[in-house]
């Protein structure tokens, strides 16, 4: 068994929860809505993204226990990982929506389902999708979420009459 271990002091290959791109609802793990919130790696390496995201949940008080992702939408992770000194198991699944990892926690009584935005999304689309995550009503679809995400026009810098200079 291969394990990883990483602590939010270490800088080399872990920006230390430097701007951890994550939004969760206050009431994560309350079954409530089809997404608690959304995570946005900066790619698809669970070996360096996985130990910042859950060390940022951590600072927000989720104490993850197990994460489970799709299988092909990610290159090979331990099955466990020391993240500040704690053993987080892992899991890879074949059905999983590839748009969608879950943390359980609290003795697995706690549950939430993350949208990822993909990495190469393009940053105001991501931000837009991770602030969506948060609100009520959302579609169940991560596609659906997406898509109201880069649906939301961009600011537009109004035509002013041009002058001549005399």
């Amino acid at each position: 068994m291969t394990t990883i271990t990483r602590t939010a002091l270490e800088p080399e290959g872990f920006r230390g929860g430097i701007d951890v791109r994550v939004s969760l609802r206050s009431d994560a793990g309350s079954g409530d809505s089809a997404f608690d919130g959304a995570w946005f790696p900066r790619s698809r390496d669970l070996v360096v993204e996985l130990p910042e995201l859950i060390a940022e949940l951590e600072r927000r008080d989720v104490r993850v226990e197990r994460f489970t992702y799709a299988l092909e939408a990610w290159q090979p992770v331990p099955r466990k990982i020391v993240v500040s000194g704690r053993v987080v198991r892992t899991g890879g699944f074949r059905s999983m929506d590839p748009q969608v990892v879950c943390l359980t926690w609290n003795g697995g009584t706690r549950r939430a389902d993350l949208l990822v935005v993909p990495p190469e999304t393009d940053v105001l689309t991501g931000a837009r999708a991770l602030r969506l995550c948060t609100r009520r009503g959302l579609p169940s679809s991560p596609q659906m979420v997406l898509a109201a995400a880069r649906s939301t026009p961009l600011p537009q810098v109004p035509d002013l009459p041009r002058t001549r200079a005399v």
